[in-house]
């Protein structure tokens, strides 16, 4: 077909050809369209390592970037641990997990509760998780869960602290600070790597802990004998997610020089190293929250210029593929760690105090602070409310207790009511 077509256009010109012209003016257009989305859909992992028998554990596997990555890694073989906010019987988790191991042909994918917005969730399971003899395998943690609040929608956890910085970096900071020793443990022959998710906001965030401070966006109480005021309140300061991925990278660096700082007891180096990727802007349900604003209004402006975000957005399938490269590069085997990953390949930290130690040890005794003092205030509400249930419970056993009594047959009561 082509053949005939070129020799009658050589012999009798382009516009003998049906609709020849139509399609040159839109050829080029099209070209177009393919080269910016190929370049905008970044680099693919070239990299293979065999995960049958390996034990990885993930945050934010069930959406997004994360999603694509457990899909993957199940398919390889790997054993996977979702740690998801959901309780593992939860019915739409159940199904999720079900379709994963129709799909990937892989049984071994399971969920643990664990509630990225409360710490005492993430200890829970950190500690049942080192407390066992002998101690558990583990080959890879990758950190894929975090959140981008829009402006009008942004809060606070039930620790009361705001919910990018919590999500996004103090309870990853809770969870390996716990689960270090069960990554030290592990034996030296073992490859294993501890993942992070950052994004390049990092580079224009202010390292000011200040704006993080406990309580920051709750109302002002009002002093004795003053008029409540609406307005009376704390700003929620800005920057707060860029905030919260550049400690995370910071925390990244300093949680490899704790992992090495460790003696074996057998003298050999250490098998855990550190990376951080960046998989870029894709189109997840938490970037497409951030677009609309959280708003319907927002929803239907973003169906409308889709076409965009599908052309300038990497897809979740798209944004896996350094976290992949990271978990499965054959060359990261060796190492000290604290590799920044990009577009599938080791990239320079675009700023130098990531890596700066006394920043790394200050940020480090603020987290251990907040936490210290965020559990003991829970520890007494929980116990507060505990008490309360009881007394409630009690005292709801006394009246059902009563009046059965009344109610019996044959009792003085009930004959002096006939």
């Amino acid at each position: 077909m082509p053949v005939p077509l070129l020799s009658l256009a050589v012999q009798e010109g382009i516009s003998k050809i049906p609709y020849a012209w139509t399609v040159l003016r839109i050829v080029p257009w099209v070209l177009l369209v393919g080269v910016v989305k190929w370049y905008f859909g970044g680099a693919s992992n070239g990299s293979e390592r065999v995960l049958h028998s390996k034990v990885v554990m993930v945050t934010g596997g069930t959406s997004g970037i994360g999603a694509a990555v457990v899909q993957q890694l199940a398919s390889r073989g790997a054993q996977v641990i979702l740690l998801t906010k959901q309780s593992p019987s939860d019915i739409f988790l159940v199904e999720y997990i079900d379709d994963l191991r129709r799909i990937t042909g892989n049984q071994l994918i399971y969920a643990e509760q664990v509630d990225l917005t409360s710490l005492h969730s993430v200890r829970t399971f950190a500690t049942k998780w080192i407390d066992n003899v002998p101690p558990r395998r583990l080959d890879t943690i990758i950190l894929c869960g975090g959140t981008a609040e829009p402006a009008r929608a942004h809060g606070q956890t039930e620790d009361g602290i705001d919910r990018e910085w919590q999500v996004n970096y103090l309870a990853n900071y809770h969870l390996l600070s716990i689960l270090s020793p069960a990554l030290r443990v592990q034996p030296a022959h073992r490859d294993t790597r501890v993942i992070f998710a950052t994004c390049s906001s990092y580079i224009g965030a202010q390292f000011e802990l200040d704006n993080v401070k406990r309580g920051v966006g709750m109302a002002i109480p009002p002093k004795p004998g003053q008029p409540k005021n609406k307005n009376n309140s704390n700003k929620r300061p800005k920057g707060i997610y860029a905030l919260s991925k550049l400690a995370l990278m910071i925390f990244a660096q300093s949680f490899q020089r704790h992992l090495n700082s460790y003696e074996r007891p057998d003298k050999l180096p250490p098998c855990t190293r550190v990376l951080i990727v960046d998989p870029g802007q894709t189109r997840t349900p938490g970037m497409r929250r951030w677009l609309t604003g959280g708003s319907l209004w927002g929803l239907v402006l973003y169906l409308l210029t889709w076409p965009v975000w599908w052309l300038f957005l990497k897809s979740p399938h798209q944004g896996a593929q350094s976290i992949l490269y990271a978990a499965m590069e054959e060359r990261y085997q060796r190492g000290n760690g604290g590799w920044l990953i990009k577009e599938c390949r080791e990239v320079d930290c675009a700023r130098s105090d990531v890596r700066d130690d006394a920043l790394g040890k200050r940020l480090w005794e603020f987290s251990e602070k907040q936490i210290e003092e965020t559990e003991k205030e829970g520890a007494v509400k929980r116990a507060l409310e505990k008490k309360e249930a009881e007394q409630k419970a009690e005292t709801q056993t006394r009246k059902e207790t009563a009046s059965a009594k009344a109610q019996t047959t044959g009792s003085r009561r009930s004959r002096k009511n006939k």
